[in-house]
């Protein structure tokens, strides 16, 4: 009985260690989500826009559990959508005839004041725009920088220049520079000019390294795959219980087949 006594005591530590190790590695994971780094989705998907246009932002993705706002800080002051600019549409911020006066940081902030990462939005009232990603590209990726002209739709223009830090890069004629196999040394402020037209805005173009791949794989963990993990936490420890409680059944009947032998 001592012994018996002793196994059983034994199993349980280990039962109570196991279901600890799990909590704590789902805590330690959903912490690590609301550290990692993530942005408003935006449409039109790009960095500058027209005056007088429609955009729309959504945080999905964004730890919500505590409600979430749409933030931006416009001519240093901090405002939330749905106050003096912008409108809700079900979990979407809407904002529409945005003005140059609009250009500023966007981000999502949830009820208990944690805040995803910045993206930044320039309005211009000029007819040229570069249509540049919003977000860090990774590293060995293809990137699209269009230049786009308002005023002209159907025609391809004869000229259009593409510069980076100020400094020319080259003139095609085509609306689109492609850049492969993008690295470190591609990162900077980009900008177009449009014979004819005009010149667009600068943007920040920002390359991520392999190396971050780590932290994307924890933040997908935390959004897409927590639910699974807390699934097959709960089967780990169910598939436990019932082999102790197999085991104890077992051991039970051992002392009366001992005897029986």
């Amino acid at each position: 009985m001592i012994c018996q006594q002793d196994n059983m005591e034994v199993t349980l530590f280990c039962i109570r260690l196991l279901i600890n190790t799990w909590l704590l590695l789902v805590i330690q994971i959903w912490d690590s989500c609301d550290a990692q780094t993530t942005f408003p989705h935006v449409v039109p998907n790009t960095s500058q826009h027209y005056e007088y246009s429609t955009v729309s932002f959504d945080c999905k993705g964004f730890d919500g559990s505590l409600g979430w706002k749409l933030m931006r800080k416009a001519a240093d002051v901090d405002t939330a959508c749905g106050t003096s600019w912008g409108v809700f549409s079900g979990s979407i911020c809407i904002f529409r005839n945005v003005y140059i006066e609009d250009s500023g940081q966007y981000w999502c902030e949830s009820g208990d004041g944690k805040k995803s990462s910045p993206v930044n939005i320039t309005i211009t009232p000029g007819p040229v725009i570069l249509e540049s990603p919003l977000i860090p590209v990774m590293e060995g990726n293809t990137v699209s920088l269009r230049c786009k002209n308002r005023t002209d739709f159907t025609k391809t223009s004869t000229s259009i220049t593409f510069y980076k830090n100020g400094l020319f890069i080259k003139s095609i004629s085509t609306s689109t520079l492609i850049i492969h196999n993008i690295n470190k040394s591609h990162e900077g402020l980009y900008k177009c000019n449009i014979s004819g037209a005009g010149e667009s805005p600068e943007s920040w173009l920002a390359v991520r390294g392999r190396d971050d791949t780590d932290n994307d794989m924890v933040t997908l963990l935390c959004y897409d795959q927590l639910p699974v993990l807390l699934y097959f936490l709960l089967r780990t420890v169910g598939t436990i219980l019932w082999v102790t409680l197999l085991l104890g059944v077992l051991r039970k009947r051992q002392p009366w087949n001992d005897h029986a032998i």
